[in-house]
């Protein structure tokens, strides 16, 4: 018996322990136990929803429909009770009938189908443009027009390394946070210009029924219309890498008076970040800032070690291109290397930071010292563009 006590009262305990540990809903993203589509906080949104639900209703129907008929007639007209097969060959009727009739019902759902993706796609009328690129694996986001116009920045996965190699519990917004949200007014039609820099990825936020595929080369528009302030959560829905999983998507809607004072301090905070590629760099504060454009760029690919990952990107300590003539990792940085996973950083990284972290990987690890051309300025990056 008190065997029995101590096996229900650690069942008990451990029941509690999954109840107290469970998942709840991410406001502005998955909801737990979720089967259906989102509602969303917009017309087209809730007209997704319309069309999910009409077009599984006319499926449901056409299946009972076609089965019933089916085993009605494998039943009713079975050998065992006398039945006769048809002779006939070919009747107009039928044929008129399962040719208007699968018409008709295509008719119905390409209608308010067509309308929708129609509407979807109709940019005409934005209040404003944001210029979106996905890159491997972070999103760029830069505002055309606007109070806003001008101000541009890189997007972050903020979920701590230590949660991710599970050192740490899980966060209640785990993957699904980033550093610097794009940031939109309440109740305004926000066109989205997207692209991409090196591979295909897709923006797609669930709550604001936006889905547009990023390619590189080309600009591939969409839009969407908040009507309720909050922050709505989405990822990158194409196979774009090793960190496909970490390129998370958050846009914080906020009412028009706190997107007016957002956008000043925004614009203010360019200013001052106005990078002169002329000034004269001490190298104790490039290499401290290039710590920092190597942790948001390079790290996931390179590692913190910069040992890099064998067999898929290079380790940094030690490498002959950084240890070599500055001019060479220049122009790796400028231009990319075609047929790998290096793609160029100029449309991501002005020229200070890129001197900044190209200054860091030669004074990092074991390349300290050891390498030709120790310092590299702003200005060499400038005039290597």
């Amino acid at each position: 018996m008190k065997k029995l006590r101590g096996l229900l009262s650690a069942c008990a305990m451990l029941f509690s322990g999954i109840v107290g540990a469970q998942v709840v809903d991410m406001p502005g993203g998955p909801r737990v136990n979720q089967l259906n589509l989102t509602e969303g906080v917009n017309q087209i949104a809730r007209d997704v929803v319309w069309l999910h639900w009409l077009m599984l209703i006319i499926c449901l129907v056409i299946f009972i429909a076609v089965f019933g008929v089916m085993f009605y007639s494998i039943w009713a007209h079975r050998k065992s009770r006398g039945a006769k097969p048809a002779t006939f060959h070919e009747s107009v009727s039928v044929e008129i009938a399962w040719t208007v009739i699968p018409f008709l019902i295509v008719i119905a759902m390409a209608l308010p189908a067509t309308r929708a993706v129609v509407a979807m796609k109709d940019t005409s009328g934005a209040d404003m443009t944001v210029k979106v690129t996905g890159y491997q694996w972070k999103w760029g986001y830069e505002y055309v027009d606007g109070p806003a116009a001008g101000v541009k920045f890189l997007s972050n996965l903020s979920t701590p390394a230590a949660q991710i190699e599970n050192r740490e519990p899980k966060g209640p917004f785990y993957l699904m946070e980033v550093d610097k949200p794009l940031v939109v007014p309440v109740g305004k039609k926000i066109r989205v210009a997207v692209t991409a820099g090196d591979v295909i990825h897709s923006w797609m936020v669930p709550d604001l029924a936006v889905k547009q595929d990023a390619i590189p080369g080309f600009i591939r528009n969409s839009w969407f219309r908040a009507d309720k302030v909050g922050e709505y959560r989405g990822q990158c829905a194409e196979l774009c890498g090793k960190d496909h999983a970490f390129m998370p998507i958050v846009v914080k809607v906020v009412s028009e008076q706190d997107w007016a004072k957002w956008s000043e301090e925004q614009k203010k905070l360019a200013d001052a970040a106005n990078d002169d590629p002329n000034k004269e760099w001490p190298a104790a504060e490039l290499i401290a800032r290039g710590e920092k454009v190597y942790a948001a760029n390079c790290v996931a690919c390179h590692q913190g070690s910069g040992k890099g990952i064998v067999g898929s990107f290079p380790a940094l300590d030690g490498s002959a291109i950084v240890m070599g003539p500055k001019a060479a990792q220049i122009d790796i940085m400028l231009k990319g290397k075609p047929g790998t996973a290096m793609a160029s950083f100029a449309g991501q990284l002005n020229d200070v930071e890129l001197a900044a972290v190209i200054n860091y990987t030669r004074a990092s690890w074991g390349n300290q010292g050891k390498g030709k051309d120790p310092v590299v300025t702003p200005a060499e990056v400038k005039a290597a563009r």
